[in-house]
């Protein structure tokens, strides 16, 4: 069995959490930009629909 010390432990904690905040990032993004691409096509619709 290995002993690793607390700072070990600490160091990997914060790597994985900001593996973790990234993956979330990353989802938050890809959501925001979806979210902008069907406002932009509304707002296209809106602009260029002729009654």
């Amino acid at each position: 069995m290995i002993m690793r010390s607390a700072s070990a432990k600490a160091r990997d904690s914060k790597a994985s959490n900001r593996r973790l905040s990234c993956t979330r990032l990353k989802g938050h993004l890809k959501e925001q930009k979806g979210r902008l691409y069907i406002i932009r096509r509304c707002v296209v619709m809106l602009l260029c629909w002729h009654d």
